[in-house]
């Protein structure tokens, strides 16, 4: 009787939502120590690889496009802000426009002017840079659920959870509010491409996005999402304190960490200095709360080697930037203009973030029928 239930095949499930904003926040960090084209495009590969591979079916996994759409604004504004209030950097002449002659005290600021190659080159890595960490965050969008990273932030964070998921839960119901009116509009023989769309579908998009969002928040407040039961002021004191502290630490820590001139003091120390405030603060927090949890999400192997791969990344950035060279490797100078290089070391870390596209769990699907079960007796079958 004990193998008297036996499931046919194993089931996916998904990852924990936490190795996903590990592996990218790698990524993204990775990104901002570097203006080299040749790497930026690459992790932009490895992610696009990585979400088509790992992307589920559900609704919100489709906000990935609309993060490369944004990355692609992102670049087209910085190139017209260079043209029209950008740097001038001497260099081969593209064209030149009208300029505006300005007072004393506004000196550094140029208005019109000659337009050169070197500072379209440069204005071009600068948007990449921000397009591709906006990518990095549209692919943990797209590849985990933000109610389910909003179930495993620690105890401590429950009210700010709140916002945070509101924030989150923007981009996805938005994309989803999209989908919905395109639809609607489509069966009404009305426009769904261009400026004609575009008019009668922002308005609507942004506030049936927010208003969804908000709706998630109320929901959650009203199945006592954050309850808490009584301490003493100085635990309470203990917890916030410890907590905020640990933040800034780790804030800074971050900061260090994306910055390549920064200090070796300003990154990794403060990160574990930062993580263990924290630590202290949550734990203490946590005790205040009264929360069951209903299956929570293991973090097992497939967890340890997706945020190791996105970590792996960072690392190998970071001792690329120390290495002789390395910094003008991973920062190429656009005036005299040149062929940015490759370098190895980054280039084989980031290649490693490759690696979730074969080790992540394949992704649930929604629309998939219901698991079956059989009995040991052949020709029996029973619907889950």
């Amino acid at each position: 009787m004990t193998d008297l239930w036996r499931r046919h095949p194993a089931t996916a499930r998904p990852l924990h939502p936490g190795a996903w904003w590990l592996w990218a926040g790698g990524l993204a960090l990775a990104a901002m120590r570097t203006t080299n084209v040749v790497v930026l495009g690459l992790i932009i590969a490895v992610v696009a690889v990585v979400v088509s591979a790992r992307r589920s079916d559900a609704p919100w996994a489709r906000s990935f496009r609309f993060f490369v759409w944004m990355a692609v604004a992102v670049i087209t504004f910085r190139l017209l802000q260079q043209i029209l209030i950008g740097q001038r950097l001497p260099g081969t002449e593209l064209f030149s426009i009208p300029s505006v002659t300005l007072p004393s005290w506004a000196a550094g600021v140029s208005i019109g002017g000659r337009v050169t190659v070197e500072s379209m080159v440069d204005a071009f890595q600068r948007g990449l840079q921000l397009a591709v960490v906006l990518i990095c965050f549209g692919a943990v969008n797209s590849l985990c659920s933000p109610y389910r990273m909003l179930q495993a932030l620690p105890a401590a964070l429950y009210e700010a959870g709140v916002v945070v998921t509101v924030a989150l839960t923007f981009a996805p119901e938005a994309v989803i509010e999209l989908g919905r009116l395109r639809e609607a509009r489509r069966l009404r023989g009305r426009p769904v491409r261009g400026v004609a769309a575009l008019r009668g579908l922002a308005l609507p998009v942004l506030e049936g996005g927010l208003e969804r969002a908000v709706a998630l928040a109320a929901s959650m407040d009203s199945r006592g999402y954050g309850r808490r039961q009584p301490a003493t002021a100085g635990t309470r004191r203990v917890g916030v304190v410890a907590t905020v502290i640990g933040l800034l630490v780790v804030s800074v820590g971050l900061y260090g960490l994306a910055d390549a001139g920064a200090p070796g003091a300003f990154g990794l120390p403060l990160v574990g200095l930062g993580a263990m405030g924290l630590a202290v603060g949550l734990f203490v927090g946590g005790r205040r709360a009264v929360r069951t949890r209903y299956r929570p999400d293991p973090w097992q192997g497939p967890e340890w080697i997706v945020s190791a791969s996105g970590l792996v990344a960072l690392a190998a950035t970071m001792v690329t930037g120390r290495l002789s060279g390395g910094a003008a490797a991973l920062n190429p100078a656009t005036s005299p203009l040149a062929w940015p290089g490759v370098p190895v070391l980054a280039v084989a870390g980031i290649l490693v973030a490759l690696v979730p596209a074969l080790a992540a769990p394949a992704p649930v699907s929604t629309t998939q029928p219901a698991p079956t079960f059989s009995l040991t007796a052949p020709g029996l079958e029973v619907g889950a």
